[in-house]
């Protein structure tokens, strides 16, 4: 499956780029997001974040939890999480592909995919998994449209990466494995979306 969506992101890379991105929206800043006691109950504990995060990315909880302890101190307990995995490719212009599953403090469970641009200083391609914590999302359906990147929130914590996308008050944050150099040198967008997609605009 990775080498389909890592296939995918080169033969599209040739024809977008032309293209440019679609601009940053603005979005609130970290912090605003953080929960209320009386709203504990419609969150996930960062304890069950770490483990659901260890176990889908096959790595040991304390590694995972560096990264995800300064999400949570920046944002506090999200309502959701998306598992995935997605390729990407670039040469200056650059595409991405992936899909995951949302998961949601209720148990309920949607399908969901991505595709978007970027530009960048970086070139190559990757193949990677990734776990995404969702926050300010009251309605599942309001996931489906295009989350900018917040210019200067990408960080590697513990030889992980994490960045934020911000879009209607909800906040998504990826977190990523085996993103290196690469994953601090561009800026784009995501577009998620209900059925792959082969148009990344």
């Amino acid at each position: 499956m990775l080498r389909k969506y890592l296939a995918i992101s080169f033969l599209a890379l040739g024809l977008s780029a032309c293209a440019s991105p679609t601009a940053n929206e603005s979005g609130p800043r970290p912090g605003t997001n953080v929960i209320h006691p009386s709203e504990a109950g419609d969150r996930f504990t960062e304890e069950e974040v770490v483990n659901a995060g260890a176990r889908f990315f096959g790595t040991t909880s304390e590694t995972f939890a560096a990264a995800i302890e300064r999400v949570f101190n920046e944002n506090g307990r999200p309502v959701g999480y998306i598992e995935g995995e997605e390729g990407s490719g670039a040469f200056v212009v650059g595409l991405r592909y992936g899909n995951g599953t949302l998961v949601l403090r209720n148990g309920a469970r949607r399908k969901v995919y991505w595709q978007g641009p970027s530009v960048g200083f970086d070139a190559g391609g990757n193949a990677s998994k990734v776990f995404t914590l969702v926050y300010g999302l009251n309605d599942p359906d309001r996931l489906y449209q295009r989350f900018p990147g917040v210019d200067g929130s990408a960080y590697v914590v513990a030889g992980i990466g994490v960045n934020y996308q911000r879009a209607d008050e909800i906040t998504l944050a990826p977190v990523r494995t085996g993103v290196g150099l690469r994953f601090g040198v561009n800026l784009g967008y995501l577009a998620y979306s209900r059925k792959q997609r082969a148009n990344p605009f």
